[in-house]
């Protein structure tokens, strides 16, 4: 296991601040139509997993899904956002993605899957279109085009849940591979 050191913690900022950049452009294809803010974890899946395998097998050491969700609480500090539905999420998912690469020994499979944990980094944001209906169509109306969040609520039954889940978890792992393969990354 490789040890934090200098030039570890300047990769560190420069991933933090990728996977934050990738959250947002995940962020703002939603706002495109209401089936990509839906489908927002597959989005997620293939936009974040690639920087965040990257910055696992670059820095084989504890902390890098702090560092990351830190990235993310920064944004949302920046652009005023800092809900507590926000923030939370994204602590929990980090602890949890921190132990599955501890229990793992910080190896290519522990890192897989806390590539896909992580992918759910903003599962606070569009986690309230299935459990929290009601505070989801009224900010889609006052936030959105007219009809937009008629056909949000069109698009998003009880059952896509699981759907966009399985297909973001997938997807994840499938875009770690692919990263693995293209920047030749350690397994």
């Amino acid at each position: 296991m490789k040890e934090w050191n200098k030039k570890n913690a300047l990769w560190m900022v420069l991933y933090a601040v990728l996977y934050a950049v990738a959250t947002a452009i995940v962020c703002v294809t939603g706002t495109i139509t209401p089936i990509l803010f839906v489908c927002y974890q597959t989005t997620a899946g293939i936009l974040l997993s690639g920087v965040v395998i990257s910055a696992y097998r670059k820095i084989k050491a504890p902390g890098v899904p702090a560092c990351l969700a830190v990235g993310m609480i920064l944004l949302f500090l920046i652009i005023q956002d800092a809900a507590a539905w926000h923030v939370i999420p994204i602590i929990v998912i980090a602890v949890i993605a921190e132990a599955v690469r501890a229990i793992a020994k910080y190896t290519w499979n522990g890192d897989v899957v806390a590539t896909a944990i992580m992918s759910f980094s903003t599962f606070g944001y569009y986690g309230q279109i299935w459990f929290n209906r009601d505070y989801t169509y009224e900010c889609a109306i006052e936030e959105m085009p007219a009809g937009y969040a008629d056909s949000l609520m069109a698009a998003s039954p009880a059952w896509a849940l699981a759907i966009v889940v399985i297909a973001g978890v997938v997807l994840s792992m499938l875009i770690s591979k692919v990263t693995a393969k293209l920047f030749k990354l350690e397994k």
